[in-house]
């Protein structure tokens, strides 16, 4: 036994045997880590710092004890010696080890939180009491569960424990010193996916995931800034309580947010006017605490910028002087003695030190511009108010006693005005306001106004139904006399049939034609004589004296888009068919001829007036 003690006592761990490749740093720190052993690189040295051997990968797990009876550990050696394995003696069992030749044996894809190996190839004749003490070597076992075709599954107490199993993969096993087939076989050590592993691991998982968020919200609910203090609801004792408040200079803060908060929740009213004006004015009365401790501070700033101002002008003091040191190190009588990069070194401490120099400089005279610009802005100030500002210190308590004497006497009116005012709420006497006054006003304005658009609109109106009537009439004349002349038509075709039937010559038959023409004309005469009845207003009778001497003296005549263009000039409401209708209505004065031929036809209106009178 002890020579089995000594055998597995001098086990080591072969890379080889992991799936996993050793050139992966991380993949072989993990295995180390869950072997509970310092994880070194490829050439020896430790990849993770700090590492503690009484930790484990996970939290709770129990580390490797190298010093386990019959199972020794020790760390893997340098990847240059090759590993050996050796035979393991068990009290009823003998393990051999594989063949250092042949590729190691595969496993599957570990599965997240295994702790359940799959042996498989066991001798026919293995007991769960033998494979029990096969792997208990590698830790606490919790269940083994053995099929009756030489395979078995084992599950440990911890994760780390089925590294440990897995090393064995590979090695024969032979029960006692029998050569029978079956009390040998070859294991083949493997991981097994189990219901039981997978849910241990994701209530673990569930657990670091509710301590994450504890911890996040731990740290949330410290990071957080702290919430306001709640605001108390008005009442008259908590009211007398803040204006006591708002006397302390020490609680005006906090004095000052309840009544703000008051004011916007719409807590004044008719009732609490009084008191909420005693409070305001209370905190008025702060105002000239913070006046003052504003003079202090910017007394304060004025002294530390003096004190600024006073060590710039010593440091720009003793920048002259190394200048100075400078300039006379850079003179012919010193400059000679010196080396060639001594003198390159003088050179560029000179140069540097002028900068610093014009640099102080500026800001030294930048100071000195902005005094000045304030001096000339208190020069540039009224002499009364700097005597009323010499004078202020002196009058303080006697304005400040009349102005407290004032704002009690305006109180208790303003008091009086709520107490007036309230009674005639109850009484019901209420008069009317100005505000209500300037709204009648504004409406009576508004019905004037209304009542003033109202009579342009009928105006209007008026103006439309009399076009009307003129449209309606002039279309009555037209009709009249197509009529009138489709009956002259048809008595001349009447008269010219006659006369071809009586045989009459063409003396009788021109006779005709003129008789129907005299009639034609009389017919015109009589319904121009009904048109000119119509010039009854002094515009139309300007507007015939205006086109007349516009078509006289254009002798070959006017389209009537150039006629209303001039009219157009003198009268800009005038349209161009209101020009037509008026030439239309005296057609004794106004002709209309087509010139033209094709598409260059054209309609032109010509002044006439003057033959007519020739021809009568």
């Amino acid at each position: 036994m002890a020579a089995a003690a000594d055998g597995l006592g001098s086990i080591a761990i072969d890379t080889t045997q992991l799936n996993m490749s050793v050139t992966d740093p991380t993949a072989w720190a993990t295995a180390m880590n869950n072997l509970g052993m310092v994880p070194v690189g490829l050439a020896g040295q430790q990849l993770v710092t700090g590492f503690d051997p009484g930790l484990s990968m996970m939290t709770g797990i129990t580390p490797l004890n190298p010093m386990i009876p019959s199972m020794g550990v020790v760390p893997p050696p340098p990847t240059d010696v090759p590993v050996v394995k050796e035979i393991i003696h068990c009290k009823s069992c003998t393990l051999f080890p594989p063949n250092p030749n042949l590729p190691p044996p595969s496993t599957r894809e570990r599965p997240p939180g295994c702790k359940t190996v799959f042996v498989g190839g066991l001798p026919e004749n293995a007991t769960e009491e033998i494979i029990q003490e096969v792997f208990e070597q590698c830790g606490d076992i919790t269940a083994i569960r053995k099929s009756k075709k030489n395979f078995c599954h084992i599950r440990f107490a911890e994760e780390f424990m089925v590294d440990k199993a897995i090393y064995l993969s590979g090695y024969r096993m032979r029960l006692g010193s029998s050569t029978d087939k079956k009390d040998s076989g070859r294991l083949h050590v493997d991981f097994a996916q189990a219901r039981d592993d997978f849910y241990e691991w994701e209530c673990k998982q569930r657990m670091l995931a509710r301590e994450e968020r504890h911890r996040r919200k731990m740290e949330e609910d410290r990071l957080r800034p702290p919430s306001p203090p709640a605001i108390m609801h008005y009442s008259e004792h908590e009211a007398t309580l803040l204006a006591e408040k708002l006397k302390d200079d020490s609680k005006f803060s906090e004095a000052i947010t309840v009544l703000l908060t008051w004011i916007e929740r719409g807590e004044v009213n008719r009732r609490s006017a009084n008191q909420f004006y005693s409070m305001v004015q209370s905190a008025n009365s702060h105002v000239r605490r913070l006046m003052n401790e504003k003079a202090t501070h910017e007394q304060e700033m004025e002294q530390a910028k003096e004190s600024f101002k006073n060590a710039l002008t010593g440091i720009l003091t003793q920048f002259e002087q190394i200048v100075a040191v400078f300039n006379a190190s850079t003179r012919q009588k010193a400059w000679d003695h010196f080396s060639k990069a001594q003198r390159k070194n003088i050179d560029i401490w000179r140069k540097h030190s002028e900068e610093l120099r014009n640099a102080h400089s500026e800001q030294l005279m930048g100071i000195r511009r902005e005094e000045e610009m304030e001096m000339s802005d208190d020069d540039s100030s009224d002499n009364p108010t700097k005597k009323l500002r010499v004078d202020e210190s002196a009058l303080t308590a006697q304005a400040y006693a009349l102005k407290e004497e004032n704002d009690s006497l305006r109180w208790q009116l303003d008091a009086y005005r709520n107490e007036v005012e309230l009674l005639k709420q109850e009484k019901g006497q209420l008069f009317r306001t100005e505000e209500s006054l300037t709204k009648d006003q504004q409406l009576q304005f508004l019905q004037q106004t209304m009542q003033g658009m109202q009579q342009q609109l009928l105006s209007i109106q008026e103006e439309l139904n009399s076009k009307k009537s003129e449209l309606e009439q002039a279309k009555e004349e037209q009709t009249h006399t197509q009529a009138r002349l489709k009956v002259l038509q048809e008595q001349l075709k009447s008269a010219k049939e006659l006369a071809e039937i009586n045989g009459h010559d063409e003396s009788q038959a021109n006779e005709i034609n003129v008789l129907t023409v005299a009639l034609v004309n009389q017919e015109r005469e009589k319904n121009s004589e009904k048109r000119s009845q119509g010039l009854k207003s002094e515009k139309e009778a300007l507007l015939i004296g205006i086109i007349s001497t516009f078509l006289h003296v254009h002798p070959f005549g006017a389209n009537i888009e150039y006629l209303w263009s001039y009219m157009q000039q003198l009268d800009s409401r005038i349209s161009a068919n209101e020009i037509e209708m008026l030439l239309m209505r005296l057609p004794r004065m106004f002709k209309q001829e087509f010139t033209g031929v094709g598409a260059t036809l054209e309609k032109r209106w010509k002044f006439c007036a003057f033959e007519g009178i020739k021809t009568t």
